[in-house]
C-alpha cells in the first residue's frame, strides 16, 4: 500500500478495509541483502519507485525506494549508521533527571549523547558522566567544555569518549569578560590534546573558527573535529528570522548564554547564572550576521580552504597535517599583515570578509 493507492480516495473510502486498496498481485520483490545497484537495475527495468525486500518465507523485511538511491548519490559522505540512517546526537544537562532523559533518547535510537555545559571541569559534570556511563557502557558519550589538561583528564577518567574544548571562544560568547574565566582557543586545544592523545580520545574544538584557515590551525593544534556556529548562522538552513538592516539582509543569531536564550532553556547550560531573586547574569549576546545563502556553498569554501592548507603542508590526510604542519606565534602586526591591507576591497570573495575589531 502506497500513497498512490489512496491519493484520490473519497472520504467514504477511508472507512473501507486496507486490504481492498493493497496491491496483492504481480508484486515486484527482491531478497534481503540486495544492493543499491541491484535495486536500481530492478526499479529501472520494472518502471517502479519502490522495491520490497522479503525473506525466504516471503515476509516483508525492508524497502528500497528511488529516493533512497537518489540520497546516496546526492550525499555520498553522509554520516549514517549500519542501517543507512543519519547519525543523531542529543545534548543533555547535568540535572537530577539526566538518566531519565538519556533513557528516553536511547529508546528513540540516539547515536551519541553530549553532556553539554559551559564549565565541564566540575563535580556536577563528572558525576553526570559517571551516572550515564554506569547505565550505558557502550553509548558514545561526548562531554565538555574544558580548556585545561586537568579538565580533559578529569572527563576522560570519568568515562567520556570524546571531549569538547572551548570556553569563551565563540563570537557571541562573553564568558571571558563577564567571569574572567577561559583560555585562548589554540592554547586550550593544544593542552587538552596532549592528554587526550595518550588515551586515544578525540578532541572537538568548539568556538573560535572565523575563516577556513582557523579549521586548519585547530586541527594542527590537536583537534580531530571542529564545531561551527557563526560561520553557519546566516544560512538558509539555519534558524532565525531574516531581517533587513540598512538595505542588506541579515539573520538573527544568539548564544546559549544570551539573555533571550537563558530565559528559555539556555540556563541549563549555565548553572551559576540564575540568581536567588530570579535575575539572570548572561554570558552571551544576541545579534545579527550577514545572510550567506546556501549551506552547500559555504561548506564548499570551507573544505576548499582546508584542502589548500593541507597542500601547503604537504599533507595527504588530516593525520599527516597534524604531523607535518608547525605552529608559530605571531605579533599583532603579523596578524594585520595576514589579512588584505592597504587596499579597499571592491569585489568581495565568497570565503573572506572583513570583520570588525
Amino acid at each position: 500500500l502506497t500513497n498512490r493507492d489512496i491519493r484520490f480516495a473519497a472520504s467514504a473510502d477511508m472507512q473501507r478495509p486496507v486490504a481492498e486498496f493493497m496491491t496483492t498481485r504481480k508484486l515486484v520483490t527482491a531478497p534481503v541483502g540486495t544492493t543499491l545497484d541491484e535495486a536500481q537495475r530492478i526499479l529501472q527495468e520494472r518502471r517502479i519507485e519502490k522495491l520490497l525486500l522479503v525473506d525466504e518465507h516471503k515476509h516483508l523485511k525492508g524497502l528500497i525506494t528511488v529516493k533512497d538511491i537518489q540520497k546516496k548519490r546526492d550525499y555520498p559522505h553522509a554520516a549514517t549508521d549500519a542501517r543507512g540512517r543519519l547519525l543523531v546526537g542529543a545534548a543533555v544537562g547535568v540535572g537530577p533527571d539526566v538518566e531519565a532523559r538519556v533513557e528516553m533518547l536511547v529508546d528513540k535510537g540516539v547515536d551519541v549523547i553530549v553532556i553539554d555545559t559551559a564549565h565541564g571541569h566540575s563535580a556536577g559534570v563528572i558525576r553526570a558522566i559517571q551516572r550515564v556511563r554506569h547505565h550505558w557502557r557502550d553509548l558514545p558519550l561526548v562531554a565538555g567544555n574544558v580548556v585545561t589538561a586537568e579538565g580533559a583528564q578529569a572527563l576522560i577518567d570519568a568515562g567520556a569518549d570524546t571531549i569538547k574544548v572551548g570556553v569563551g571562544a565563540g563570537s557571541i560568547c562573553t564568558t571571558r569578560v563577564i567571569s574572567g574565566a577561559g583560555m585562548p582557543q589554540v592554547t586550550a586545544i593544544f593542552e587538552c590534546a596532549q592528554v587526550a592523545r595518550k588515551r586515544d580520545v578525540p578532541v572537538i574544538a568548539d568556538g573560535g573558527i572565523k575563516y577556513s584557515g582557523d579549521i586548519v590551525k585547530a586541527i594542527v593544534a590537536g583537534a580531530d573535529v571542529v564545531m561551527l556556529g557563526s560561520l553557519l548562522a546566516g544560512l538558509d538552513e539555519s534558524p532565525g528570522e531574516v531581517v533587513l538592516y540598512e538595505g542588506r539582509r541579515f539573520k538573527e543569531y544568539r548564544g546559549m548564554g544570551s539573555l533571550g536564550a537563558m530565559q528559555g532553556l539556555g540556563k541549563d547550560r549555565y548553572s551559576s547564572a540564575q540568581g536567588k531573586n530570579g535575575k539572570l547574569v548572561p554570558e552571551g549576546i544576541e545579534g545579527i550576521v550577514s545572510y550567506k545563502g546556501s549551506l552547500h556553498d559555504v561548506i564548499y569554501q570551507l573544505v576548499g580552504g582546508l584542502r589548500s592548507g593541507m597542500g601547503y603542508a604537504g599533507a595527504a590526510t588530516l593525520k599527516d597535517l597534524q604531523c607535518r604542519a608547525r605552529l608559530r606565534r605571531i605579533t599583532h602586526a603579523g596578524l594585520i599583515e595576514s589579512h588584505p591591507h592597504d587596499v579597499t576591497i571592491t569585489r568581495e570573495a565568497p570565503n573572506y570578509y572583513q570583520r570588525s575589531a
